[in-house]
């Protein structure tokens, strides 16, 4: 996999099983998005065969890594450390909000909350907690 050599820090996001869907997922909602490159685990492991080893997306020029664990973990996602998305519309806010907090969870609803024109915060079905901003 290779990273823009302009980024040198990539949010590494891992997951254990759900790599793939989340990336598509993600890739789905935002322009400028792309899978850049995907290796699977095969046969003889040490994860599940076909899942994802190690994976680079990208969404808006900004890229990202993902796997699949092979191990299972006592800890997951939390929402102190998130993706902060700026909105070019109240539009795209609201798209974003409804599509990322279907099946995950609103943590802050949309609001104007004083710091922006409207502003949500929500955990998204696969853990990932995203910050949604519209600026003043």
């Amino acid at each position: 996999m290779q990273i823009a050599a302009a980024q040198k820090i990539t949010t590494f996001l891992m997951f254990e099983g759900d790599a793939e869907d989340a990336m598509k997922f993600y890739v789905s909602l935002f322009d400028d998005a792309e899978i850049v490159g995907l290796t699977r685990y095969g046969a003889d492991g040490p994860g599940k065969e076909g899942s994802v080893q190690h994976a680079t997306f990208s969404l808006a020029g900004t890229q990202f890594m993902c796997i699949d664990s092979p191990a299972h973990h006592e800890f997951t996602f939390t929402p102190a450390v998130s993706l902060f998305a700026q909105c070019e519309d109240e539009a795209e806010l609201d798209r974003l909000h409804a599509a990322l907090s279907e099946g995950g969870g609103v943590l802050m609803p949309p609001g104007d909350y004083g710091f922006s024109r409207k502003f949500s915060w929500v955990n998204d079905r696969f853990g990932v907690s995203w910050q949604l901003n519209l600026p003043a």
